[in-house]
């Protein structure tokens, strides 16, 4: 079996930045095992699996080189790029998802994905977070990933967490956010590390901007926000809140295309 796939580099207008993501075409889901062992193998954070439903609408699931993913911004940006390489003509481009129906909006080469958001609460913090982390004291809040907040942006690019630690914390799904108040015309920074599901750090992160825009929309009184992700690769992206969803807009292009050769059942 001969399966359509792209190397996509999502939130960037330039190749080798962003954040890579793989995207296969499908006509039906392949076994779980199958699309593990795909994600294991193309060794990206994420892989994107589409199938094209009767309805018009699209199936998207995702998978880290572990396991298989609830929500992953990066991926989907990458699935609606490829759809529009494959000429899809119908937007906007609804995604059946583990957290609901996505929604992408295309306008030239920008597309925007309508998320749900995720607001952090006060929750108890693991006893050794911290200094995992490197940090002696920071604000740490949590909805599924940890929100780690601390003072500014040279020390989220400074930070060197110990990985192999991290990696055996119980947190999860999720992953640890690190974060503080932007320099500039940039409104907040981040870095996104997930060691436990395969991912040591995330170069671009879509899915935590589901619990970023809406704290720091609100300690700084605005709607529209820009961020910026301080990995070695980088990547900047805007955020529009609106109630409860978070509009995440962005770039992507792409690196390559060819074809996976597998011998596999379906589920």
């Amino acid at each position: 079996m001969l399966i359509p796939y792209y190397h996509i580099d999502s939130f960037t207008t330039s190749l080798f930045a962003g954040n890579p993501a793989g995207v296969c075409i499908l006509d039906a889901f392949l076994t779980n095992t199958t699309m593990k062992k795909i994600a294991a193998e193309n060794r990206h954070s994420q892989t994107a699996f589409v199938v094209q439903r009767d309805d018009g609408d699209f199936d998207l699931r995702w998978f880290t080189p572990l396991i298989e993913d609830d929500l992953c911004g990066h991926a989907t940006l990458a699935a609606a790029y490829v759809l529009s390489l494959r000429s899809h003509a119908s937007w906007p481009v609804r995604f059946h998802t583990r957290s609901g129906v996505l929604v992408v909006t295309r306008v030239g080469s920008v597309f925007e994905m309508d998320f749900p958001a995720w607001p952090p609460q006060e929750c108890i913090i693991p006893p050794t977070l911290l200094s995992i982390l490197g940090l002696m004291r920071a604000h740490v809040m949590k909805p599924r990933d940890y929100m780690v907040v601390i003072e500014n942006s040279t020390q989220v690019r400074q930070i060197r967490p110990d990985i192999s630690a991290l990696a055996q914390l119980d947190i999860g799904m999720g992953g640890v956010i690190v974060t503080a108040i932007g320099d500039d015309d940039i409104d907040y920074v981040s870095r996104y590390f997930a060691p436990s599901v395969g991912i040591d750090e995330d170069p671009v992160t879509g899915s935590i901007k589901c619990t970023l825009a809406p704290y720091w929309g609100a300690r700084l009184d605005k709607r529209i926000l820009r961020t910026r992700q301080l990995s070695a690769r980088g990547g900047e992206l805007h955020c529009t809140l609106d109630r409860n969803r978070v509009r995440i807009a962005g770039s992507a292009t792409l690196y390559l295309h060819g074809e996976i050769k597998v011998d596999i059942g379906r589920d």
